[in-house]
């Protein structure tokens, strides 16, 4: 599929994240369910650009946060978004929160932190687009809802990341052990609500 679709404005069209390059666009319901069917024709028509055949292990993940919005609705504008780049309307990643900040399990180590990860599918990376986008998702949680402490877990071996975290301006605050990948740094980012006004790629440095 080439172009954008024809699909009638929406609310998450409305909520959609602008960076320099990037669109970041919520992944609704609907688009969550076509992927999990395989039917890439309609994801790509819901979505309304581009998208790579092979997202690697995004199954679970897909079920996983369509599983979180069946279960609460308000939750969707924090989860998955997708990486579009704008002028050639290309789905290029994925980003998003976990869930909503402040869970629980970080309220001892960072009280109401938001964790995001991101992924940049192969053909797209060291372009800047994971720097780029992480920017924009945390500008709009800070001017949206006022969130000023940021979590990503990183595995100690997965040295692009852990460089980009850096980079970011993240520190390390402790490690947990993921079901899935293992030993993983907790590393948060702390912000200043009242300086992270501006562009979306320039606001948080």
């Amino acid at each position: 599929m080439s172009g954008r679709s024809d699909r009638p404005d929406s609310k998450c069209d409305r909520m959609t994240i602008h960076s320099e390059r990037l669109d970041l666009i919520l992944l609704t319901p609907e688009f969550m369910r076509a992927i999990l069917r395989g039917d890439q024709t309609e994801a790509e028509r819901l979505l309304g650009v581009s998208i790579p055949a092979d997202w690697s292990d995004s199954e679970n993940l897909l079920a996983l946060r369509l599983a979180q919005i069946e279960a609460d609705p308000a939750v969707q504008p924090w989860l998955l978004r997708a990486m579009v780049h704008r002028r050639d309307h290309i789905m290029v990643g994925r980003i998003g929160f976990h869930e909503a900040a402040g869970p629980a399990h970080y309220q001892e180590i960072s009280p109401g932190a938001a964790e995001f990860g991101f992924e940049v599918f192969e053909p797209f990376r060291r372009q800047g687009f994971a720097r780029e986008a992480s920017l924009a998702l945390m500008q709009w949680a800070t001017q949206t809802y006022g969130v000023t402490r940021f979590v990503l877990t990183v595995r100690p071996d997965n040295l692009p990341s852990q460089a980009l975290a850096t980079q970011l301006g993240f520190k390390r605050i402790g490690d947990h052990i993921d079901e899935i990948d293992g030993l993983e740094d907790i590393l948060e980012l702390q912000v200043d609500r009242q300086t992270a006004g501006g562009p979306a790629t320039g606001a948080i440095k």
